[in-house]
């Protein structure tokens, strides 16, 4: 299944049915009085968040969705049979915006979670409700009001604890392979990853948190080089960022400190306060560096890093030394990371209601295209 992170759509709710005026006919009865009924009121169109959906595949293609209207209301005090209301299910972590004032209508954060997107119209009022001491025979009725018409704009943000974050080929699919059952691409060109991949690690039977990988960024990401940056949006929620970089660059004019400057810039244009979440480096492919120089190597990376990237304490601090390919250093990782998700609080939107009748959040899986 193609991975779509992005859908525009239309939402109409039905139209209310217009009231009548009819009159009471039977016989034996004379002036029986008013008796037309109400209409109907028009169907709405609602929202429900299903953790075994993850993509809006489906909403690329139906982009119209309309809601049934009422019917009309009958005599003999009948009223008319209301519309139909029609749910539209979405993944687990759909924001899903108004297309014209990019306002948030809602946000779908857990299971079952269901919210109003367009409200169907009232129904008329028969003649029936207009009768009175000085008025018994009311022919006045009015008509059903007609439901809401909205654009909306979808766009999905996966539900992780953890983002890797890293240029092409600075081993983020071979490192979420190591540590996870999820199986991304892995080839020697960049570009191998083109989607985002969700992975469960499972540090002991209590412990376990999911790692999102995104595709992977490069610098003028932000004015449309490569693939964009707009992929950064999948890790708005994380609680922390691992910075992936190639500590043993193949090319002997590769500056691995210039790339992963590069990276942060390219976060820090994309948002404030994603580039304000904690923040990790993480040197991978150390395996390919000769034993006697890897130590000095990696402390020269970092006294680098740290001169020229002086708010690193604010929000990174932690350097770890790993090889994705051997597994070296990734249990360590792993056990740090565990460590510091069971200690840093919840973010207010991974905070689930308190009612029963909720399901938890969604377990996170790979997901392959």
């Amino acid at each position: 299944m193609k991975f779509i992170d992005e859908a525009i759509i239309e939402v109409h709710a039905g139209k209310g049915g217009d009231g009548i005026a009819a009159f009471r006919r039977e016989k034996f009865i004379p002036r029986g009085g008013p008796s037309g009924g109400d209409g109907g009121r028009g169907g709405s169109v609602y929202a429900i968040a299903d953790r075994n959906v993850n993509t809006l595949v489906e909403y690329r293609f139906a982009r119209i969705h309309r809601a049934k209207n009422g019917e009309k209301g009958q005599g003999s005090d009948c009223y008319g049979a209301a519309g139909s209301d029609i749910t539209l299910t979405m993944p687990v972590g759909t924001v899903i915006k108004d297309a014209e004032t990019d306002e948030q209508v809602a946000d779908l954060t857990f299971h079952g979670q269901r919210v109003l997107l367009a409200q169907g119209g009232k129904g008329g009022l028969g003649n029936l409700h207009f009768k009175s001491s000085t008025n018994r025979a009311p022919r006045q009725f009015t008509l059903g009001e007609p439901g809401q018409s909205l654009r909306l704009r979808l766009e999905l943000k996966v539900l992780a604890d953890v983002g890797l974050l890293g240029l092409p080929n600075a081993g983020k699919s071979t490192f979420i392979r190591a540590i996870s059952a999820a199986r991304p691409k892995v080839a020697d060109y960049p570009f191998t990853t083109l989607h985002p991949h969700l992975g469960m690690v499972r540090v002991d039977v209590n412990r376990s948190f999911v790692v999102a990988d995104i595709p992977g960024l490069i610098e003028g990401a932000a004015e449309g080089a490569g693939l964009g940056h707009q992929f950064l949006r999948h890790l708005a929620r994380t609680r922390l960022l691992l910075h992936l970089v190639d500590i043993a660059p193949l090319e002997s004019s590769g500056d691995p400190v210039a790339d992963a400057l590069a990276i942060i810039e390219e976060l820090r244009k994309y948002d404030e306060a994603l580039y304000r979440k904690p923040r990790w480096l993480v040197l991978n492919k150390v395996d390919l560096l000769p034993a006697e120089i890897r130590a000095a190597r990696i402390e020269a990376f970092v006294q680098r890093f740290r001169a020229l990237s002086p708010d690193m304490e604010e929000s990174s601090g932690r350097v770890f030394p790993i090889s994705a390919l051997s597994g070296e250093g990734c249990r360590e990782l792993t056990l740090a990371v565990a460590e510091f998700i069971g200690s840093e609080p919840a973010p207010p939107s991974a905070i689930l209601p308190a009612s029963g009748n909720e399901a938890p959040a969604p377990e996170a899986s790979s997901t392959e295209e």
